[in-house]
């Protein structure tokens, strides 16, 4: 599939990549990840003054969409930059949300995560068992069935990113019936997807300009053939995994996006991962160092290729549409 993005979603993008350049997010995430979220909430803030997180949400709340892609747009430079924070989840909810009639009162929430005054993160078992920094999060949810619950959470969960600190959930009070959780699990999916696709493509890019500056045997290391070919197979990989990912983002609305949305996570997970995997091959052991930037993506890339469900669980689903 050929997919271009027009002149506004570029600039769009552009804009997200100058503000997030400009933000130094190595520094935020490492915060982050060490407790000290004030940084990390400023960004936020900054993000949704950009519109990002008015995208999810509908324009009778307040925001603009919801427009899946230029959410996948806006969320594949959160993954370039390895933005910390429940973003993905934040989305999720507001898509959920939306969905509710007007009438009910779990709405009023939606103008402030379209103004970022509100952070929210989502637990969607057994699926998404739980909570993205809900200790940071003015609203936690959690899906029992259909009934939308708000919910408390209890102590953090070790994770493979240290700036993704993952919370089990206690459900509590009863908001609503009829809960579009299918609806959110897959944007969701979707997002991620978008996210893994800009952790492998900035990994693709740290290697690269790497692979072209460190010497071995008098010679560039990007000059011997077997180095070219990983560094290859990594970008076929996520050129193989973009249109299906924006594709997706195209089918919303149809009989056929859960499908859509399970292909391109499955893929965008595992070009991510492989491309984590070639930049420790290229960098050697300064890729496993806290201090060198692209750590944080390559251990970002390997958190992210199971959350919001497996590749395997998504290749079922495919699978099962295909029947």
């Amino acid at each position: 599939m050929r997919f271009i993005l027009d002149a506004e979603q570029r600039l769009f993008a552009e804009t997200l990549d100058k503000l997030l350049a400009e933000a130094a997010t190595a520094a935020v995430a490492r915060e982050w990840a060490a407790g000290g979220h004030e940084p990390g909430l400023a960004l936020w803030r900054s993000l949704a003054g950009a519109g990002v997180l008015a995208l999810a949400v509908p324009e009778s709340a307040g925001g603009a969409g919801p427009l899946p892609v230029e959410l996948v747009t806006a969320f594949h430079e959160l993954g370039r930059h390895g933005v910390p924070g429940p973003y993905v989840e934040t989305a999720a909810a507001a898509v959920m949300l939306g969905r509710l009639p007007e009438s009910s009162p779990a709405t009023a929430w939606l103008p402030a995560i379209a103004d970022g005054t509100l952070v929210a993160s989502l637990a969607l078992p057994p699926a998404v068992p739980y909570a993205l920094d809900a200790d940071v999060a003015g609203l936690v949810l959690s899906v029992d069935g259909e009934e939308l619950r708000v919910a408390g959470h209890g102590e953090a969960r070790v994770s493979l990113d240290p700036a993704r600190r993952l919370f089990s959930v206690t459900a509590g009070e009863v908001i609503t019936s009829g809960a579009a959780a299918a609806e959110a699990y897959d944007m969701g999916a979707l997002v991620c997807a978008a996210q893994l696709v800009g952790v492998g493509r900035r990994l693709l890019e740290v290697s690269v300009d790497h692979a072209r500056t460190r010497r071995q045997f008098g010679r560039p290391i990007g000059e011997f053939q077997a180095v070219r070919h990983h560094l290859a197979d990594a970008l076929v990989g996520l050129e193989y995994a973009r249109p299906l990912v924006y594709g997706a983002a195209l089918s919303y609305g149809t009989p056929g996006f859960a499908a859509d949305v399970s292909a391109a996570k499955a893929s965008a997970a595992e070009s991510a991962y492989t491309a984590a995997r070639i930049a420790l091959q290229v960098h050697g052991a300064i890729g496993y160092t806290d201090e060198y930037d692209p750590s944080l993506l390559i251990r970002k890339a390997r958190a992210l290729h199971t959350a919001w469900g497996s590749p395997a669980a998504h290749r079922a689903r495919v699978m099962s549409a295909l029947v």
